[in-house]
């Protein structure tokens, strides 16, 4: 009897630190940003100076037992070498897994082309800052709501085909998702923030600029006195706009028209930069100070948003599990035969397959799920909503970057928008793929 009694004290023993681990995982977490703005010398020749600063911003965090980082770059997107070279170093210099390493774009359109033998040493610089400045901390969750994103493509009431402009009635989530990290005694840390919308915003001032995304950063560190790095997630914003934009359609005619004084029909491409803008012209003058102007205006609303979720959160967390995984998943590929933007059935050929990186970082029961391209909005919803975990967000142009160009949802292969025509990707396949995934590593991270 006492032998049986023994057996079963012993099990019970081992059994409670299992069950028992996350109350003894003590956070700590540390924040910096680097400053990555080229020199002006080195701008590429369509850049005809810098409006404001590039920054590359991380928060790590440690538990004892694991640890993550969460870095985001002022840049139109994460190469596959930038992410390989981030993610080597910081596993080999400081220890962090490759796999708990979030690099993702902040997707502004103003920002030249990130080269990765100058990027990769800043990036892990931040890294490295923000690891010797860990301290024990606390974390809290909290969902907002902002109205300056709207879903992109409408029916062109004139020409009643699909073409770019604010669809109101569209499908578009104004949830602002964020993680706030402070210390013990309530001093603030970082801010990690997820939100749906294209850094497009400048894009045709032809300055180098970190968009909305950077302003709205920015003034969130100013209104903490830069005691606080902020860090802008990209949620899914392959169909999302700035909701007022009106500027950048107004310069982009000015641009098409001067281009056909010269023979050349660019109406239904992109427009490119550098060229095509009279800048001493009193209308495109204005046009673009408005352009200014309605940068810091997202920027502070947005801002604000985000500091009173902040300000609202009354949870706060001190001891956590670390978890993160990652996987690829594989879509049939196809290639475009035709031409044009918008608005027309485009022709294709069958390509090779698609790989998608797919991850997951969960920070407690918040669920960070990634995808490495530009995702449509219904995606994401699809994945909040059929997640276990109710704090989940996705930030999309995170680790690398897929072949596959936009992925539409299922549904919009039925809409001849410039984001379909040009996606990489066979329809009926994506959609499930990306949430199915994402959904098969939280199923994982529960065992």
């Amino acid at each position: 009897m006492k032998s049986s009694f023994a057996v079963a004290l012993a099990i019970f023993i081992v059994a409670i630190p299992h069950e028992g681990t996350a109350q003894n995982l003590s956070l700590k977490a540390g924040a910096a940003k680097v400053d990555v703005t080229p020199a002006e010398t080195a701008l590429p020749r369509n850049y005809e100076g810098i409006l404001d600063h590039l920054y590359a911003r991380a928060i790590v965090l440690d538990n004892g037992t694991a640890s993550a980082a969460l870095i985001t770059l002022d840049a139109g997107g994460v190469s596959e070498q930038i992410w390989q070279n981030v993610t080597k170093q910081v596993e080999s210099e400081l220890g962090i897994p490759s796999k708990n390493v979030l690099i993702t774009a902040t997707h502004t359109h103003s920002a030249p082309a990130p080269q990765a033998g100058v990027y990769v040493p800043k990036i892990v610089e931040a890294v490295r800052l923000a690891k010797q400045r860990l301290a024990p901390a606390r974390v809290g969750y909290g969902n907002g709501v902002s109205y300056i994103n709207v879903n992109r493509n409408i029916i062109d009431p004139q020409t009643k085909r699909w073409w770019e402009g604010p669809n109101y009635d569209g499908i578009s989530d104004k949830t602002v998702a964020v993680v706030k990290f402070e210390t013990l005694t309530g001093d603030p840390i970082a801010v990690y923030y997820n939100y749906a919308m294209h850094g497009v915003a400048a894009g045709q001032l032809d300055l180098v600029s970190g968009d909305a995304p950077g302003t709205t950063s920015r003034y969130i560190e100013d209104s903490f006195d830069d005691k606080i790095v902020a860090l802008w997630s990209s949620g899914a914003s392959g169909d999302q706009n700035p909701l007022y934009y009106q500027q950048t359609y107004d310069l982009r005619e000015i641009r098409i028209k001067e281009y056909a004084s010269r023979g050349i029909d660019i109406s239904n491409s992109m427009p490119p930069g550098g060229q095509g803008l009279d800048k001493k012209d009193p209308k495109v003058a204005k046009l673009m100070n408005q352009q200014k102007q309605m940068i810091a205006s997202m920027g502070q609303f947005l801002g604000e948003e985000v500091m009173h979720v902040m300000r609202g959160m009354e949870r706060m967390e001190s001891s956590i599990q670390i978890d993160g995984r990652q996987k690829t998943v594989q879509c049939p590929g196809r290639q475009r035969t035709d031409t044009g933007r918008a608005g027309s059935p485009g022709t294709y050929r069958d390509a090779a397959p698609v790989d998608i990186r797919l991850g997951l970082l969960k920070v407690g029961e918040i669920a960070i799920g990634t995808v490495n391209a530009e995702v449509f909005n219904l995606i994401a919803q699809r994945l909040k909503r059929e997640s276990p975990y109710a704090r989940t967000m996705m930030a999309t142009l995170t680790n690398g970057s897929a072949p596959s160009g936009y992925i539409p949802n299922d549904a919009a292969y039925g809409m001849y928008t410039f984001e379909v025509l040009s996606s990489r990707l066979q329809p009926g396949c994506a959609e499930t793929a990306i949430v199915n995934g994402i959904l098969d590593l939280m199923s994982e991270s529960r065992k």
